[in-house]
């Protein structure tokens, strides 16, 4: 069964009518949308990692702050969203800067929950 067809089927289920004016392109609209909402899925982020270290003799803090996303949670299909904060230490390994923030999406498109979302 594919998503738009969920969706219509959902609308029934719930007492709409799928085939009312507003509601036409709205199944489509929500398989849009959890298409984009699910792009962390087709993420390699160990790979997105390996191939933006830059070896350095580094060893204070980086801070990255105030990262905002949004994720759906996967227990009530909900969304939830927030800004994250990553600070680490580099140890002769720094991540390339840009990539913390998509390392960021990458996780919070999937179905999340908050806890599990702080460990990755």
């Amino acid at each position: 069964m594919q998503t738009e067809e969920i969706i219509r089927n959902l609308l029934i289920n719930i007492g709409e009518n799928p085939e009312r004016p507003e509601l036409l392109k709205t199944p489509s609209r929500v398989a849009e949308f959890w298409q984009y909402i699910s792009q962390g899925y087709k993420v390699d982020v160990p790979a997105m990692l390996k191939e933006s270290l830059i070896y350095e003799n580094y060893n204070q803090m980086i801070i990255v702050k105030d990262v905002d996303f949004f994720s759906m949670c996967e227990h009530h299909l909900v969304p939830f969203f927030g800004k994250a904060h990553i600070a680490y230490i580099p140890n002769g390994k720094i991540i390339g800067f840009s990539k913390i923030p998509r390392v960021i999406t990458a996780f919070a498109q999937r179905l999340q929950i908050q806890e599990r979302m702080t460990q990755q």
